[in-house]
């Protein structure tokens, strides 16, 4: 015999040289003379892979597979002689509907749900063609991104700082200056900012592709269109949105998008991601067909016994994120997200839902949970949970957290809210929060690295709305005023709205400050919300997801009009980052001496070590050791109340004396110091806390 063996032979289909494919990796793999591609699909009864021309709707061939080229449930082709620079793929299922596969659509050309990049929505607001029928194109990019060495800063989670960003909203208003405004580029001109504010991590709205035309309506209200503009409904899991990058449309979205990151971590600042697992777009059983429903419907979803759609995430669908299939596909995208894109952590929407059965039932032990939390390569990675969900599941305190998961502290956010605005007998509630919450997480073991500490977030008022409106104004979503919360817990100051009146616009700014002074100071890992640190308004509204424009926009003028606040909230977060005892990692011993004496956190009233928890004041030492080692004793106090509050403060050793490090009460500079420190304060004399006012003390010597 002579001649070559060829091992691995080819056959043409629809003009191609091809032969069964790996199946595994799943999606669009480039290999030695062609590409493979590899899909799961349950409930198929045949599969077509469809190659379009890049950047055009032109079709260059469709390839049926033949049934040998499925090993179990994947299917999988290699084509030679596939340029990756030069095509868009999708793919064309049929079903059988006693196998399950009643919403198989042979007429839609279906996305990869592995696609690592989509186009079709390349440039943000670019109405879709609704009458094509691959509304979306995967395609394969290069993996030659020169991250230079690039590592994450692994920064401990006590020491965090959190900002909370829209990625489109942070730069888009025409104050940014920057040369790409609302895009990945326009964040990375615009860390100069975060890095002045003290700011090492930033949380990002959903990045992965989505529609912002999902649901999109025009406005009688307002006269624009209402657009999906939060973006908490994705389309593909493992691609950036295309919209978000200036170079969106030459399909360069996940270099600009890793340059951010790049950017970022030189300046120290780590990258999270909030995810939504919990659902995707195509809604329920009167939504499209774009990808996971035309796959394998009762793998992916939540079904109910006659085929509809369970709703735990108030938006159409539930992912049956425990079904192993699934459950593969988020460990892989996170798993991706971390190595290809270099992402510091996640925070999970609706993560209620990924503890959930196939029927809906909260599970004892879910297996993505433990899985995520147990991962390798997530092994680093911040993990954050919102423990609960559209269907009533409230898991804060008690998420299956593998020792891994910290959780969004809602209870932080309504008991200082309530605090703030003046309401009695919370004191105690307050002082449960300032210390790490230990009501919540001391019991399983964890310390305060499990409280996500926030006022503010994206979904509610902003901090200014939140002293400036006693309900919400969302007349401008075109839904009669009756979509987003209506406990707010917020206190307008005196008169609904904006106003002139010297005296209310004075008090609102120390109630910021207040609100401010209390997320630095509180034990667990605090989170601000783009824009809070000057003064950022939505005119009341407490459900912006529907707004693309200067009511979500982060207005740059700001700096300048509230440069007093933006000052007071970089001094704040500088105090934080100063002071280790305000970062412990775990919850206080009370019968342990940390330093001259104090406990590590003991509570106050009007008198030293006599609090009273039904009042409007709430006082606290905190005390261990500096950076240095050094002894360490913080005092802090809020008064609520309508009146000023003679405190007696508690007795230092000599040669310590208490020193002013901020006083919400004064004006400023005098508000807070430069320094951590400023003006000495008699220990002997009662001090006089002025109504609806807040002061830190740091004892130093003299």
């Amino acid at each position: 015999m002579s001649g070559r063996i060829d091992l691995y032979p080819t056959e043409e289909i629809a003009g191609w040289q091809v032969r069964p494919g790996r199946v595994v990796p799943y999606g669009a793999t480039v290999v030695p003379g062609g590409v493979n591609f590899s899909i799961f699909s349950g409930v198929a009864t045949g599969i077509s892979l469809v190659l379009f021309e890049k950047d055009t709707r032109k079709q260059m061939a469709e390839l049926p597979l033949p049934d040998s080229y499925r090993i179990g449930d994947v299917w999988a082709v290699t084509v030679f002689g596939l340029d990756p620079e030069t095509f868009e793929y999708g793919f064309r299922v049929t079903g059988s509907v006693a196998e399950g596969g009643a919403r198989c659509d042979a007429e839609a050309v279906l996305l990869d749900p592995r696609a690592r990049a989509i186009s079709g929505r390349d440039v943000w607001g670019t109405p879709p063609d609704w009458s094509d029928p691959f509304h979306y194109r995967g395609f394969v990019v290069p993996d030659d991104f020169d991250w230079r060495g690039d590592k994450s800063p692994e920064i401990a989670s006590e020491d965090l700082v959190i900002y909370e960003m829209h990625v489109r909203g942070f730069t888009r208003h025409d104050s940014s200056g920057v040369p790409h405004p609302g895009t990945y580029a326009g964040v990375t001109e615009k860390i100069p900012h975060l890095k002045a504010l003290g700011i090492n991590c930033v949380e990002l709205l959903p990045v992965f592709e989505f529609d912002e035309f999902e649901l999109s309506r025009p406005n009688p209200v307002t006269g624009e269109m209402n657009m999906n503009y939060w973006g908490y409904s994705t389309v593909g899991f493992f691609a950036p949105k295309a919209g978000y990058a200036a170079t969106g449309v030459a399909g360069m979205q996940c270099d600009e998008f890793k340059n951010m990151v790049r950017a970022l971590h030189s300046e120290g600042i780590e990258v999270l991601l909030d995810v939504v697992f919990n659902h995707t777009c195509e809604g329920d059983h009167r939504g499209p067909t774009i990808s996971f429903r035309g796959l394998d419907d009762r793998t992916y979803y939540m079904l109910t016994p006659d085929g509809y759609y369970y709703n735990f995430s108030g938006c159409g669908n539930s992912l049956n994120c425990n079904n192993p299939v699934v459950r593969e596909m988020v460990l892989e995208c996170l798993r991706f997200w971390v190595a290809e894109y270099h992402i510091d952590g996640f925070r999970f929407d609706a993560a209620a839902i990924l503890g959930r059965d196939p029927w809906g039932g909260p599970m004892s032990n879910p297996p993505l949970l433990e899985s995520a939390a147990a991962d390798p390569v997530l092994k680093k990675c911040k993990l954050i949970a919102e423990a609960w969900d559209a269907g009533g599941l409230y898991l804060l305190g008690s998420f299956p957290n593998y020792g891994r998961f910290a959780e969004w502290n809602g209870k932080f956010r309504d008991e200082v809210r309530d605090f703030l605005r003046g309401e009695p007998g919370m004191a105690g509630s307050v002082a449960c929060r300032l210390a790490g919450s230990p009501d919540l997480y001391e019991h399983s073991g964890r310390g305060p690295r499990a409280s996500i500490n926030f006022i503010t977030c994206h979904d509610g008022f902003t901090l200014r709305d939140l002293v400036s409106y006693n309900g919400k104004h969302n007349d401008a979503n075109d839904e009669g005023n009756c979509d987003g919360i209506d406990d707010n817990r917020s206190w307008n100051c005196g008169v609904e709205g904006e106003t002139a009146d010297a005296s209310v616009r004075s008090l609102r700014l120390r109630q910021q400050k207040n609100a401010i002074l209390c997320l630095m100071v509180a034990r667990g890992i605090p989170m601000l919300v783009m824009g809070d640190e000057m003064g950022r308004t939505q005119g009341g509204n407490n459900n912006a997801y529907c707004h693309d424009n200067a009511r979500n926009w982060l207005d740059w003028g700001l700096v300048e009009e509230h440069s007093e606040l933006l000052r007071f909230c970089q001094k704040a977060v500088a105090l934080r980052h100063l002071h280790p005892v305000l970062r412990q990692p775990k919850h206080p011993r009370a019968d342990a001496h940390a330093a001259l004496g104090f406990p590590e956190i003991a509570w106050h009233g009007k008198k030293p070590w006599q609090p009273d928890w039904q009042s409007r004041l709430v006082a606290a030492t905190f005390a261990g050791a500096d950076s240095d080692g050094k002894p360490e004793v913080l005092y802090y106090a809020w008064n609520t109340g309508w009146e000023a509050e003679w405190i007696a403060l508690p007795d230092l050793p000599p040669p310590f004396r208490w020193r002013v490090a901020a006083n919400t009460g004064c004006p400023s500079p005098d508000d807070i110091a430069s320094c951590g420190c400023g003006g000495e304060v008699s220990f002997s004399a009662p001090f006089l806390l002025g109504s609806r006012s807040s002061v830190l003390l740091v004892a130093a010597k003299e």
